[in-house]
């Protein structure tokens, strides 16, 4: 009778080892390119990272801008568009990336605290209710002439 238990006992930790949380989605690689005209948005990326269950993007927000929206851009008939995105789906275990020429951030009216201590924190929604906390590296505007040209309207992106 006491073998089974000390069995029991030590196959115990193995067995509710098996039973935590799943791994979380995170969110890294952060920066934003700041427009050379504070007139016009600047540009945000970042890679979602998809933990064991699969989830959406459904927003970002930050106090160091008056606003952030999501937007992609899109080859169509030849022309390089953008449109607004509400939700970006995150698929478990995979990752989504924001990056140049598709999926990022607008934000408008990015303030000076933000822009003198070169980072500003942003909170992305989740679908499944988490609020991830990332810093963003804030990249200054390129030399003028440096940059390849942008779609109108797409400065700093």
């Amino acid at each position: 009778m006491r073998a089974p238990l000390i069995l029991f006992a030590l196959a115990a930790p193995m067995l509710l080892g098996a039973c935590g949380d799943p791994a979380p989605s995170y969110i890294d690689q952060a920066w934003v390119q700041l427009s050379p005209n504070k007139d016009r948005p600047s540009a945000g990326y970042f890679v979602i990272h998809g933990g064991d269950a699969g989830t959406q993007l459904r927003g970002v927000l930050t106090d160091y801008a008056l606003k952030v929206a999501m937007h992609e851009s899109i080859d169509k008939d030849g022309m390089v568009t953008m449109e607004a995105i509400d939700t970006v789906d995150v698929p478990a275990k995979g990752q989504v990336a924001f990056a140049p020429g598709g999926k990022h951030l607008m934000l408008w009216g990015i303030n000076d605290t933000a822009i003198s201590r070169g980072k500003m924190q942003l909170t992305f929604l989740m679908g499944n209710g988490d609020r991830l906390l990332v810093d963003a590296v804030i990249r200054k505007p390129e030399a003028a002439g440096a940059a390849s040209p942008k779609p109108e309207g797409h400065e700093g992106h």
